[in-house]
């Protein structure tokens, strides 16, 4: 069997291999903010940021940090949602060889805990509104001997600069806080301030095999864990998208980075690859307001859009979407969860843009597997992207590949993959094997190389020794016009693992469980149909919009436990 098939279905001018790479990410931004200087950088409500002004604020922060102590190997946190000051923080941070450990600006106090004492992080750059009055409680408890807080007035322009305090103290809760005054709390417009004035020489760019990142993605044991990424494996995956875009126009397109940059889908194509590719990056920071992300694609032109597929599906159920000229997207990436085909050829009539489904993980950078523009397969997440071999092994032995069209563990291997976990020598040992990754979702490869997700390994189903996979399930409960979402389960009843599939209808359908169970019945073979169905008013997700199915199966185990309904 050809061990890549794929490479024949590559788009032209799309390579087999990329070259090694030769610059990490902040020699890649240094090089767009010469050769772009005069173009938009930056987007974000009424302000822009050229490449040259950007260039000059990562300088700033940079030279900051280093008047802070920060340096080669300092942990530096950034808890921020998409604003300026996280692109900022987070290119002078890899400038100066920090390790950047990103964290969702909404953990719990808990969740900060964990990430930031196992990291060992001793700077924060955080949002004022969400840390300033516990500053105090949590430094007790935290390695963190310096805190920068971030005001969104801040990155406004004026009249909005000026409005904008008024406007987000009478928020609930409010958007802005008042200002810290301790000798450990900075803030972030100062620290440009002095970081401009400073006379700290940049040290060497850090080597590729240094650590850049520590991405944060769920343990085994529920304890989330960090994956190591390196400059190298951050550059590899930028040069492996450039590649597989070769119609995308340096320096000429815009990208909305809705996804959090806290994500990797987000840091990866959203700020890494669109900087490095002297891209304009519209920031946009909350990708739950489908009015303000399709008023930012109309208002900036919009022409590349990275989202999950959750997006695509609001824009197109929005009443009000043909007041929006949408016609300047060209490119849209959908990733971290099935693209339904109905969503797929909805979104593409309104706006004319093409959706090409890809696939990654935190571990992976995150790309490893996009679709061609010309020989997409819906339904399938396409195949490996240059320089990455991808293969189908045996759940029970990963060293057995497995036949076309067999279903098991999906493998990966390329100069994207992390070099492990974090301080985790036996979790990386189980996923790392012989320069493979296992990447813990089951899936198919086709006769043509192209690689279709069954599910997770961890979300598998086993009903009386049977398989069953519920992205099967939703993927099908999808194409019922009167379906919005759909999340299947696995559930405990009595020494059974049964099936439970809960839905969301539209606005105003109606269907009732005995049609859901017969439209399954009428597709699905007889162990698969779902035992239980539960209508519910929305599903619980996380901030890119992912559905959580965690969270349903803990709801019903409490449920259960209480001996109420769920």
């Amino acid at each position: 069997m050809d061990e890549r098939p794929w490479i024949a279905h590559y788009d032209p001018r799309v390579p087999a291999e990329i070259a090694p790479a030769a610059a990490g990410v902040p020699e890649l931004v240094e090089a767009s903010v010469r050769e772009h200087a005069a173009r938009p950088a930056l987007h974000f409500e009424n302000r822009t940021w050229t490449y040259a002004e950007l260039g000059r604020e990562i300088g700033a922060c940079a030279r900051a940090l280093l008047e802070l102590g920060a340096g080669p190997r300092t942990r530096v946190a950034i808890m921020l949602p998409n604003l300026p000051q996280a692109v900022i923080a987070y290119q002078a941070a890899l400038r100066i060889g920090c390790e950047v450990v990103l964290t969702n600006p909404l953990y719990m106090d808990t969740e900060i805990e964990h990430q930031w004492n196992d990291s060992g992080c001793t700077i924060a750059i955080a949002a004022d509104f969400l840390y300033a009055q516990k500053l105090d409680a949590l430094r007790a408890r935290l390695p963190i001997r310096n805190w920068v807080l971030a005001r969104i007035p801040d990155a406004l322009a004026f009249p909005l600069s000026w409005i904008a305090p008024f406007a987000l103290a009478r928020r609930q809760p409010p958007a802005i806080a008042p200002r810290v005054h301790a000798s450990y709390v900075r803030d972030f417009k100062d620290l440009l301030r002095a970081g401009a004035r400073s006379q700290a020489r940049l040290p060497a760019a850090p080597g590729l095999d240094e650590l850049a990142v520590l991405q944060y993605t769920g343990g085994t044991t529920g304890r989330a864990k960090a994956a190591e990424l390196t400059h190298r494996n951050l550059a590899s995956n930028i040069a492996q998208i450039g590649a597989w875009f070769p119609g995308y126009e340096r320096g000429r397109e815009v990208c909305l980075a809705c996804l959090p940059l806290f994500h990797v889908f987000g840091m990866s194509v959203g700020m890494n690859w669109s900087l490095a590719s002297g891209a304009a990056v519209a920031l946009v920071t909350d990708p739950r307001d489908i009015g303000k992300l399709m008023q930012t694609i109309e208002r900036r032109r919009v022409t590349l859009f990275p989202a999950v597929p959750n997006l695509f599906q609001a824009i197109n159920g929005r009443a009000d979407v043909a007041r929006h000229d949408l016609s300047s997207l060209k490119l849209c990436i959908s990733g971290s969860a099935p693209l339904s085909v109905d969503v797929m050829k909805r979104f593409e009539e309104l706006t004319g843009a093409r959706i090409v489904e890809g696939y990654g993980l935190s571990e992976t950078s995150p790309v490893t597997h996009v679709n061609p523009l010309i020989a997409r397969k819906p339904g399938t997440i396409g195949v490996p992207v240059p320089s990455t071999r991808a293969r189908v092994v045996a759940i029970d032995d990963p060293a057995r590949t497995l036949a076309c069209g067999e279903e098991g563990e999906i493998a990966v291997a390329g100069p994207q993959v992390m070099r492990g976990y974090w301080r985790r020598p036996e979790e990386s040992a189980e996923v790392l094997r012989d320069g493979w990754f296992l990447t813990g979702d089951l899936g198919v490869q086709d006769a043509d190389g192209y690689f279709r997700i069954v599910g997770r390994k961890k979300d598998m189903i086993n009903v009386s020794g049977f398989k069953v996979y519920p992205d099967e399930i939703d993927s099908l409960l999808l194409g019922l016009p009167q379906v919005l979402e759909a999340a299947t389960i696995g559930v405990q009843r009595g020494d059974r693992e049964t099936v439970k599939t809960h839905v969301v209808l539209r606005p105003g359908a109606r269907l009732t469980a005995d049609e859901v169970l017969a439209h399954c019945r009428a597709h699905l073979a007889a162990y698969k149909v779902p035992r239980e169905i539960e209508f519910l008013p929305e599903l619980p997700k996380s901030t890119v919009l992912k559905v959580l199915r965690r969270e349903l199966r803990e709801r019903d185990r409490r449920a259960g436990a209480s001996g109420a309904p769920a």
